[in-house]
């Protein structure tokens, strides 16, 4: 659903946000780049297990799909009908 879908984006983007924050800050304060790298990462895939599975939280409100209709064709089958020629322009 699209309500779902949005608590994701925004579960995704607040995670990745707060963790390139906190990463940047305590690399900056031990002077190591790679604890920044590392902690993005970690915050990726955190909010990957978070968001990629369906969880229920993001089946909440389900789309209600219209019914299959049925068109009245004729009971012929798919091979004894005449296929469409185009003509060409």
């Amino acid at each position: 659903d699209y309500k779902g879908q949005k608590l994701a984006e925004q579960i995704f983007q607040s995670i990745i946000l707060v963790s390139a924050v906190i990463g940047f800050i305590y690399g900056y304060i031990t002077e190591q780049f790679g604890w920044t790298v590392y902690i993005v990462m970690a915050g990726f895939a955190l909010s990957c297990l978070l968001t990629l599975p369906p969880w229920p939280m993001y089946r909440r409100n389900p789309l209600k799909w219209l019914p299959v209709q049925d068109l009245g064709t004729d009971d012929k089958k798919p091979g004894d009908r005449k296929p469409k020629r185009h003509t060409k322009s």
